[in-house]
């Protein structure tokens, strides 16, 4: 039996999250369809992050384990031919039994993408929120640090949220600005269900002026969910990098364009 790493994108509009349910599609399901057909055996996938509904990844890893005997290519390219286009396998690697997708994961982060500007976009419908008053991105990104450091983050989880603890460290948080578009990355050790959209939806009410930046640390420090600005939507969060052990040698490739990978923060 032998253990096999898999990086996958996914635009997530038409799937009911990552996790199999029993009367929606998923991106679960329809991997480990596709894998079986190759694999000629039932899969079971366990993935870094669990996205729901809507949420799209640029960098999810999973791993299954198989007997099947295949070459990385016919694992690759025969998934992908089984795969509808709104998910592709991006690289698969053998590892060794003790790499776990989930638990072995040193760090994530999660991108959220908004188009800043007065007038909708077809182009960017279902892949970025569009704001059509001007946001601050800078005071945005300077409130978003007062997040960074490990906290309880009881004040931005979801009431269904079934984490044991609320508490998280944030590693780093940046907003950046390239002409209309916004973003904010967020990495961390994990994250709580909801907790980048309802970071995002206070921040957007400092950058659109509707609140001072220390109503930030204000939301933080209730631990109170229910004094939050509204959860955004789910369209404009990626599921951007999953981080392990360097020893493990895993590939960061991604066919998604990145235009902000190379702005700094203001």
């Amino acid at each position: 039996m032998g253990r096999i790493a898999l990086g996958i994108e996914y635009d997530g509009s038409a799937f009911h999250g990552w996790q199999r349910q029993p009367h929606s599609t998923s991106v679960q399901q329809v991997l480990e369809e596709a894998l079986g057909s190759v694999a000629n055996h039932a899969i079971e996938l366990t993935c870094a992050g669990r996205t729901d509904t809507g949420v799209h990844a640029r960098g999810q890893v999973a791993h299954f384990d198989t007997d099947a005997t295949r070459s990385t290519r016919a694992w690759l390219l025969g998934t992908n031919s089984a795969l509808p286009p709104a998910v592709s396998l991006r690289w698969v690697q053998p590892v060794p039994d003790p790499f776990h997708a989930r638990f072995g994961a040193v760090r994530r982060s999660y991108r959220y993408v908004i188009l800043n500007q007065p007038m909708r976009s077809a182009l960017a419908a279902g892949r970025a929120l569009v704001v059509y008053r001007p946001l601050d991105a800078a005071s945005m990104h300077d409130a978003a640090q007062q997040l960074a450091g490990e906290h309880d983050f009881s004040a931005f989880r979801a009431s269904e949220c079934q984490a044991r603890s609320p508490v998280r460290r944030i590693e780093s948080i940046a907003v950046r600005r390239r002409d209309a578009w916004v973003t904010i990355e967020v990495s961390a050790n994990a994250f709580l269900h909801h907790m980048v959209r309802n970071i995002v939806g206070t921040l957007l009410a400092v950058g659109l002026g509707d609140a001072p930046p220390g109503r930030v640390r204000e939301q933080l420090e209730s631990r109170q969910r229910s004094t939050g600005e509204a959860t955004v939507a789910a369209h404009g969060l990626y599921l951007w990098r999953v981080e392990y052990p360097a020893g493990f040698g895993l590939p960061d490739d991604s066919a998604m364009i990145d235009p902000f990978e190379a702005i700094e923060a203001p």
